[in-house]
């Protein structure tokens, strides 16, 4: 599973960056929420969710692992669509927004109750 996160990690860190760059080039930094989200959760914490699955394996192969890794692939999407969507004047997407966040929310609660669980110093990759 942590090679998994890591590759979806790369995708955000693309996403993130020409958001930002076509902000940049726009001179519309309307989107800048959607851009530090997409970067700071979808690059950053996911990748290092992936970094700490694919160390410690026993947590990243438990069901935990693969219920976060949907719940989280499915609201950070959600999410950050209809937040651009929301901010781009179209307030039908506020409760996408709230549903794609309490998703994330929750995958981040599991990504804690799993690391809590399944770290252990023996159990690390050698």
């Amino acid at each position: 599973m942590g090679i998994a996160y890591i590759k979806v990690a790369v995708l955000y860190f693309v996403v993130g960056v020409i958001l930002g760059m076509y902000m940049s080039m726009q001179h519309d930094y309307t989107l800048a929420s959607v851009h530090t989200h997409v970067n700071l959760l979808g690059w950053a914490s996911f990748a290092l969710a992936g970094v700490i699955y694919w160390l410690f394996p026993q947590a990243g192969e438990s069901l935990l692992s693969k219920i976060q890794f949907w719940t989280y692939s499915i609201g950070l999407p959600l999410m950050m669509v209809s937040l651009a969507l929301l901010l781009l004047g179209s307030e039908q997407f506020e409760p996408l927004v709230a549903i794609g966040g309490t998703l994330v929310v929750f995958s981040v609660i599991l990504f804690a109750i799993n690391v809590l669980i399944h770290l252990r110093p023996d159990g690390a990759r050698k």
